[in-house]
């Protein structure tokens, strides 16, 4: 239209008013009080009188404008307030769902799992964990042919899908997609919304959220890794940044290795003289501050690594085959607590019962004028206090069947991270990630070893 206006194919725009034609006041001013009248063009608005050949209503059209620009602000502060209520609520508002989500056909504001994007999650997280970078994870999805997010989500899921960060006619799996797979929280089943917003109404440029505004809704749909996992990653991401090298060999135990003394963590040792080889570790506090604030705690390194595959190889040879469980459980030395739980606790429910029908006939016995109202209290005061005991039980054995759980959890959390390494013989930076939370050596040179998991009840370290 600006462009027949300059070529002077029409002296006159009609609308039906004012705000019809902009509700932003400085477009009004450049067009209907500068370029229009400089051009020749009239406006008008039939609704609401604007007439830029009656110089008499301009102030009025100026009002109307601001009106008009405080009306729009007024209506999107109301349209956030809204779309924020529904993130708190956990609603997802997005235009697009996370690798490995779909939008739920009839909720389209939450997430239902996709099979197959889901299992390319879990494996990310899989390899990652057993020590593999995110640019070689990358590579090993783009040789097995698997289509990354944006081209899944346009050829497979058949969704009008565009990604702007996207390099053109690529096929690869990024460094940066893995990153972002690893670090979403939306696979443990938490809604994280608000992480951007634009200035204002007016602009859309969008600025990036601190987390701590972030609004982050938990388990508001089916999660594609449990916490744990999520936890772990996170963590070995963290031991991956603190990562140094020294003469072109990776530090074995770096961001794992601490003084049992004073907690903090272990720095490297030299030779004083000659070639100056790497030999140990000894106390970070102790080579800053002295003696007085700590002892050396001085390990050599070959005796550290000789201690830590030894205690690996340990835990992993604890581990029973499943012919092993298997023959336990023809000979009955294993009992299936899940169904022993269940009659159990069916047998406590049917008691409860019995007892709440003894009550029910006892007050129509009293009705009935068949017992007093003293023997009538009497007795229901002892089917109450019977009840609170068997809910007590009930209580008891639903307690002592989680903790089973959970101990048989932990086992198989155990079984699954030492399985691969029973016939270990070289330790690797991967295999202490995956296996060790972290290390104390103790004064006389010993360590004491903390693993992730915990093949004993307690969380006691193994000491070498």
């Amino acid at each position: 239209m600006i462009i027949d206006a300059k070529l002077g194919k029409f002296n006159i725009v009609i609308a039906k008013s004012q705000s019809r034609f902009s509700r932003n006041m400085e477009h009004v001013e450049k067009y209907l009080h500068r370029d229009f009248p400089n051009l020749g063009i009239r406006f008008i608005g039939v609704v609401d009188g604007a007439d830029t050949s009656n110089m008499g209503n301009k102030k009025s059209r100026q009002i109307n404008g601001l009106v008009n620009e405080w009306y729009c602000e007024d209506l999107s502060q109301n349209i956030r307030s809204a779309f924020r209520a529904k993130m708190k609520s956990g609603q997802y508002l997005g235009a697009s769902c996370p690798y490995g989500y779909v939008k739920d056909p009839e909720n389209h504001n939450h997430l239902i799992v996709d099979e197959y994007a889901a299992g390319v999650v879990r494996r990310i997280y899989q390899l990652y964990l057993k020590g593999y970078g995110k640019a070689k994870i990358g590579r090993i999805l783009t040789e097995e042919g698997i289509p990354i997010p944006s081209v899944y989500k346009r050829e497979i899921l058949r969704i009008n899908y565009h990604n702007p960060n996207e390099m053109k006619n690529t096929k690869r799996w990024s460094y940066q997609t893995i990153h972002t797979i690893l670090n979403n929280e939306v696979y443990i089943g938490t809604v994280v919304q608000n992480k951007s917003s634009n200035l204002s109404y007016k602009d859309k440029k969008h600025i990036r959220q601190p987390k701590e505004e972030w609004i982050r809704v938990a388990g508001m749909h089916e999660p594609v890794i449990d916490t744990d996992t999520f936890q772990r990653v996170q963590e070995r991401q963290k031991l991956r940044a603190k990562e140094v090298k020294s003469g072109g060999t990776e530090s074995v135990f770096s961001g794992v290795l601490f003084c049992a003394g004073c907690k903090h963590a272990m720095v490297r040792m030299y030779e004083r003289r000659g070639e100056h080889k790497f030999t140990g570790y000894c106390c970070k506090t102790y080579k800053t501050l002295g003696k007085r604030e700590c002892s050396r705690h001085a390990i050599n390194d070959g005796r550290l690594q000789e201690a830590v595959l030894h205690s690996i190889q340990d835990e992993a040879g604890k581990i029973m085959t499943p012919e092993d469980i298997r023959y336990l459980y023809r000979i009955g030395c294993v009992c299936d607590t899940g169904k022993d739980y269940k009659l159990q606790a069916a047998r406590l429910e049917k008691e409860i019962e019995r007892r709440e029908g003894y009550k029910k006939k006892t007050y129509q016995n009293y009705l009935d004028d068949v017992i007093s109202k003293a023997e009538y209290l009497s007795y229901v005061k002892g089917y109450e206090k019977d009840i609170q005991n068997l809910k007590d039980k009930r209580k008891h054995l639903e307690e002592r069947h989680l903790e089973e759980n959970r101990k048989a959890s932990d086992y198989d959390k155990w079984v699954e991270s030492f399985k691969d390494y029973i016939n270990v013989d070289k330790l690797t930076r991967e295999m202490v990630l995956e296996l060790i939370e972290r290390i104390e050596v103790n004064e006389d040179g010993s360590v004491s070893i903390f693993y992730q998991f915990s093949s004993a009840d307690n969380n006691s370290p193994e000491d070498y």
